[in-house]
């Protein structure tokens, strides 16, 4: 074969490959199937789900499901933040969990804010284990004594804590939330939903793109 046939065959070959894997990428990327209630509503809240922030009747409604432990959560944390004081009163921020199975301390993280939320203390259980979050992510092992100790510094009933951590009703409340995001199609974290529209994530002010739009109508 020729030396210029053949690296011609070879760049058509190299070509079709590239041009796979961009497929591929492209399917992998595109937004999560939305699930559909019977009521033909999303649902990408629950009567339970752990409310932020109170926007009222007319306000837009923004989902996030996070993983306590996972980094780029831990990264949008002062951008949300942000977002919730510039929209305050214009949207509801509601925070669903999705601990993901690579990350040790994630469902110990998720127990300790849904035991946290028990006791009308959600918020301040958000805050300290994102706001500390390197301080005990990336753990080779389950480190549930780190957030108890956090419950113990918020000044939470530390009986009605543990009782928590220890219901199995509180681990399933958590699982409730993480089926939802799979029925959602979500895969990685964080995930956002602005009026039961996925959010794709590009760019970091997509999220604050969707909600002002979303608001403006």
């Amino acid at each position: 074969m020729k030396t210029s046939v053949k690296a011609t065959l070879i760049a058509i070959a190299v070509a079709v490959v590239l041009l796979v894997v961009g497929i591929v990428f492209a399917l992998t990327q595109r937004a999560p199937a939305p699930d559909v209630a019977d009521d033909g509503s999303l649902q990408t809240v629950r009567p339970d789900s752990h409310v932020l922030d109170e926007g009222g009747a007319d306000a837009v409604t923004v989902v996030e499901f996070l993983d306590f432990e996972c980094e780029a959560c831990g990264a949008f944390y002062p951008i949300v933040e942000d977002l919730r004081a510039q929209f305050s009163g214009d949207i509801t921020y509601v925070v669903r969990y999705f601990p993901l199975p690579g990350h040790v301390n994630s469902t110990q993280a998720a127990l300790a804010a849904e035991a946290a939320a028990q006791q009308d203390r959600f918020e301040d259980m958000y805050h300290r284990l994102l706001g500390a979050q390197t301080e005990w992510s990336h753990s080779d092992v389950e480190t549930p004594e780190v957030f108890r100790t956090f419950a113990e510094e918020l000044g939470l009933d530390m009986a009605a804590y543990d009782a928590a951590i220890a219901d199995p009703a509180t681990l399933a409340r958590i699982e409730a939330d993480k089926k939802d995001g799979e029925a959602l199609g979500i895969t990685s974290t964080p995930s956002f939903f602005v009026d039961g529209v996925y959010v794709q994530l590009e760019k970091w002010d997509d999220v604050e793109e969707a909600i002002a739009k979303a608001v403006n109508g």
